[in-house]
C-alpha cells in the first residue's frame, strides 16, 4: 500500500486512496474527501496548466504534521493527503485529502481543516501557465 502522505508527479486514483483508507479499520463510519482540480481559467485568463513546485522534504514533513494533528484534534481513525508537483494540465486533479472517523462530523471537520492547513502551511508554490505566458500565484488560504 502507498504512503498516506505523498508528493508525486503522476495523477492519483481516488479509488485506490479510499481502498487503502478503508483497509485501516472497520470502525470507520464516515469518510470525507476533498479533491482539488486544475481549472482552465483564472479571472479572465485561460489557463492551460498549473505548475507546482515545492521544497520536497519540508513540504512532506509539514503534510505529515498536518495529518498527525488532524488525527489527534478530530479523533480520526486515519487520514490521507496526496499533492501533485510538476505540471498539472487543466482538468486534472491536484490534491486529494480524505479523513476517516467513526462518525461524519469529525471526518467533515478534519477534511476542511486539512485543506486549509495545507494551503497555509505547506511550502508548495503554484504557477499558472496561460496562453499568454506564466505567472506565479500569490498564496492565499
Amino acid at each position: 500500500m502507498s504512503e498516506p502522505v505523498r508528493l508525486q508527479q503522476e495523477n492519483f486514483s481516488q479509488d485506490e486512496e479510499l481502498r487503502a483508507l478503508r483497509a485501516v479499520s472497520r470502525r470507520i463510519g464516515g469518510i470525507a474527501t476533498f479533491i482539488g482540480c486544475a481549472r482552465d481559467f483564472s479571472g479572465d485568463r485561460e489557463v492551460k496548466a498549473i505548475g507546482f513546485d515545492a521544497h520536497p522534504a519540508m513540504a512532506l514533513s509539514e503534510l505529515q504534521k498536518l495529518r498527525s494533528e488532524a488525527i489527534e484534534r478530530f479523533g480520526l481513525i486515519d487520514a490521507r493527503v496526496v499533492h501533485r508537483i510538476g505540471t498539472v494540465p487543466a482538468g486534472d486533479d491536484i490534491v486529494f485529502i480524505a479523513a476517516a472517523a467513526e462518525h461524519r462530523a469529525p471526518a467533515l471537520q478534519a477534511c476542511h481543516w486539512l485543506i486549509d492547513g495545507l494551503k497555509e502551511r505547506a511550502p508548495i508554490w503554484k504557477k499558472e501557465i496561460t496562453t499568454t505566458g506564466e505567472s506565479w500565484v500569490t498564496p492565499h488560504p
